[in-house]
């Protein structure tokens, strides 16, 4: 028999023992869940960080617009700098316009295998945090510069209202759809995407952007034909130079900056790879730039600094479609071979097919795009020829790339005709002369500074 006093002791021993041992089980609970909690925490970590460096990227991306209109601007003559800018404000705007509208449904929505037919405007898509927001920027800033491509092409002797059109039509259908090829199933993964479906590899768009741009300024140039003075009777190309290289080279420099972001940024998510395609991106660039300065050293007996400017670009372009996937030695060759291929490429449209090109827009994105989507089946460490992979990649590559001419330079030319006899493509000779500046917009861009030539 217990007495009361020892009762109560073995009462309270009790009450203490079921204490602990509940506290042992909820601390164990709790551990059993804590894994699930970090896992959700780092689950939307990720999931922010991918929204914040997608949303910068596309931003620097945008900065590229910048670039352009510096490019263009220093790389012709004074008397046109104001056309050259509007014109770059502009394919922007109409570009983001037109692009929310229908062009993002035409490149992403729902394929009925040749283009999207659902997201017009995102329509379905809550307004907030859904992912499609942040793609949606990324990509508008993609296709507005393949619009501003075809300007430096055209520059100088375009009537500005024919320039808004076909920068409408380009962001609207001809960008939208062949990017619903190659590019359809990055938003609904299950999508309908021919080109890719097939293994066609574009990372960033050395085809898919900057080819299509190309293409479709050495339509508008062939249609557009040579500003005036450009050829002598004798058929030889003369040289109209720019008004102001520094401002040319600031905008190649802004390019380079922004690139960072067009391909780095094109993993939409902030992880490892980052780092790894800026690097490829970077020296690639560099390769470009050299490469270009001493070819340009043997030919033309000078260090010329506008084709080593655009070797840099054509460097840039070149790395764009296989900058995931290549090592950083096969990203320096690859730049080295755009670097070279520039230099001849502007040579042979100026001086063989006497195409003027015032910019060389049609070399560095049409050519070097053309070749930095090849070089991805010969360099690939997955699957490329050099790498023991075969001709197969090698010959998706191709077939995207020939897809891309056929597509956007017939398109190219059916546009640019269809405005040339309709509202009419190229300004008046006496505008022409005395700069569309002034004919266009009614306004200098170097008010009381300069003097404008007739040349």
């Amino acid at each position: 028999m217990y007495s009361h006093r020892e009762i109560r002791c073995r009462g309270w021993g009790l009450a203490v023992c079921l204490l602990l041992l509940s506290g042992i089980v909820s601390a164990g609970e709790a551990a059993a869940q804590e894994p699930s909690g970090i896992a959700e925490v780092k689950e939307s970590l990720q999931t922010n960080m991918n929204v914040i460096w997608t949303c910068i990227a596309a931003f620097l991306v945008f900065f590229m617009q910048a670039g352009f209109a510096m490019v263009e601007t220093g790389f012709t003559r004074a008397k046109n700098a104001v056309n050259i800018l509007m014109k770059n404000l502009m394919d922007f705007s109409v570009g983001s316009l037109v692009f929310f509208l229908i062009g993002f449904g035409l490149m992403f929505g729902r394929s009925n295998g040749l283009f999207g037919t659902t997201m017009f405007g995102l329509s379905g898509i809550e307004p907030g945090e859904d992912w499609s927001w942040t793609f949606l920027i990324f990509q508008t800033v993609f296709a507005a510069t393949a619009a501003t491509i075809v300007s430096g092409a055209m520059a100088e002797r375009t009537k500005f209202i024919s320039y808004l059109i076909y920068s409408a039509v380009i962001s609207l259908v001809i960008y939208p759809v062949f990017g619903s090829w190659a590019w359809g199933n990055l938003l609904l993964t299950d999508n309908t995407s021919w080109l890719a479906d097939l293994g066609f590899h574009d990372f960033a768009g050395s085809t898919v952007v900057h080819s299509i741009g190309g293409w479709l300024a050495l339509a508008g140039a062939v249609v557009l034909g040579p500003r005036l003075g450009k050829y002598g009777r004798d058929g030889k190309p003369k040289a109209l130079l720019g008004h102001n290289i520094p401002l040319a080279a600031l905008g190649v420099f802004i390019l380079w900056f922004g690139w960072f972001g067009f391909n780095p940024g094109s993993t939409t998510v902030a992880g490892g790879m980052v780092g790894y395609i800026a690097v490829t991106t970077n020296l690639a660039a560099a390769a470009g730039a050299v490469s270009s300065l001493l070819t340009s050293w043997i030919v033309l007996k000078k260090p010329d600094l506008s084709m080593a400017l655009n070797g840099t670009l054509a460097g840039l372009v070149a790395i764009t479609a296989p900058c995931d996937g290549v090592t950083p030695v096969g990203a320096i060759v690859i730049g080295l071979a755009a670097g070279v291929l520039v230099v001849f490429s502007v040579l042979f449209f100026d001086a063989v097919l006497k195409i003027d090109d015032p910019v060389g827009a049609v070399s560095v994105h049409a050519v070097n795009g053309l070749w930095g989507t090849v070089a991805y089946g010969l360099f690939a460490i997955d699957g490329g020829l050099f790498y023991g992979g075969g001709l197969r990649q090698l010959g998706v590559q191709l077939l995207g790339a020939g897809a891309a001419f056929v597509w956007a330079f017939g398109l190219g030319l059916l546009l640019f005709w269809i405005l040339r006899k309709t509202v009419g493509l190229r300004v008046s000779a006496e505008e022409e002369m005395k700069g569309l500046d002034i004919g266009e917009h009614g306004m200098e861009a170097y008010s009381g500074f300069q003097i404008f030539s007739t040349m």
